[in-house]
């Protein structure tokens, strides 16, 4: 199902649709009241959904969509605009699963492009199952029977952690908002964070943490050295490494496993450069990226966290890092961030 309150955008967006033989279009509406009458009669695999909506916005109708009968949602929405940006955030913290750039004319130069990420995305969102969502403000993990700790392999530190990276794709930035949230703003370490998300948005998405968590976020710049207390976020298409003098450092090298940035790449680098002083924690996100670069850390002797499958929006990369055996510590994301500060403070393995 399309939302989309523009004419043009709709047909447009029904058109690249149509090009695709795994997807059908089975509605498409211009407002959030209709969106939210057609949803329970066409019972739609995936929603494409505008922020800026006449009326009720995109933003509250992905909160009623969650609460009334969930469905995945991707937010299409425009990468130069400052306040879509900051409401397709918050889209993607009530329960929408991905964002991407909205279609352009069909002789821009980007179409095709663009058109492919759309189509790609509502396939893949299509096949993720989601949950009934609470208001935000309300925690996602609800099961009485989700572990409250899970810990594999736990190897002693020899030193007190000197950096923490964490990565997601996935259900990414409300994971980041709640585990980064729990964090002081005099934290003692620096964080390095790889999300998985379109270029065109990694600096709205970099704003956007930085208003809710109290760490100042920044995305990276090449050569910077990372200071305690501030969230270094990958710029996209570019991956990002801590350096041997310590200072981090950008690179344009291929993808690996088809993701640039990689987290592979990030756990790597703090596995040579920090060894048993790094700290690495593996969230949400389809795929198997950052499984290989977290066992590089884990036997390093860095403590590593994976985040457990009851609180996971989608349970790909940290089951992949749980058969590698590359997690320390396998956690729901309510109980990392305390087991972050313990480690800080005392010095312990994670």
């Amino acid at each position: 199902m399309l939302v989309e309150d523009s004419l043009v955008v709709r047909q447009l967006l029904a058109h690249i649709v149509s090009r695709d033989p795994r997807l059908a279009l089975v509605a498409a509406v211009d407002s959030g009241e209709e969106a939210l009458r057609e949803i329970h009669r066409v019972q739609p695999d995936v929603i494409s959904m505008d922020i800026r909506l006449p009326g009720i916005d995109g933003l509250e109708t992905t909160r009623r969509i969650m609460a009334e009968r969930p469905t995945p949602i991707v937010v299409v929405a425009d990468a130069v605009e400052d306040s879509s940006l900051k409401i397709s955030m918050n889209a993607l913290r009530a329960g929408a699963l991905s964002v991407v750039e909205k279609p352009v004319g069909t002789g821009h130069r980007a179409y095709e492009a663009i058109a492919d990420q759309i189509c790609t995305q509502l396939r893949i969102m299509s096949q993720v199952p989601v949950i009934r969502r609470r208001p935000i403000g309300a925690e996602r993990l609800s099961r009485t029977d989700a572990p409250r700790e899970e810990v594999r392999g736990t190897l002693p530190a020899t030193q007190s952690p000197s950096v923490l990276a964490v990565a997601a794709s996935t259900g990414g930035p409300p994971a980041f908002a709640k585990l980064l949230g729990a964090l002081p703003a005099d934290f003692s370490l620096p964080v390095l964070l790889v999300q998985h998300m379109g270029a065109a948005f990694m600096e709205g998405f970099a704003d956007w943490l930085n208003g809710v968590v109290p760490l100042t976020v920044v995305v990276a710049g090449e050569g910077v050295r990372p200071q305690p207390g501030h969230v270094y976020v990958a710029p996209g298409d570019r991956h990002l490494a801590l350096g041997p003098s310590g200072l981090l450092t950008l690179l344009d090298e291929a993808p690996v496993g088809g993701q640039r940035p990689s987290a592979t790449v990030l756990f790597r680098s703090i596995a040579r450069h920090a060894g048993p002083r790094g700290f690495g924690v593996l969230l949400t996100g389809m795929g198997e990226d950052g499984a290989a670069g977290l066992l590089d850390m884990h036997l390093a002797g860095a403590a590593t966290i994976a985040e457990h499958e009851s609180s996971a929006v989608v349970y790909g990369m940290p089951a992949a890092a749980v058969r590698l055996k590359a997690a320390g510590s396998v956690l729901p994301l309510d109980l990392i961030a305390p087991r972050i500060l313990r480690a800080v403070q005392t010095g312990l393995s994670a």
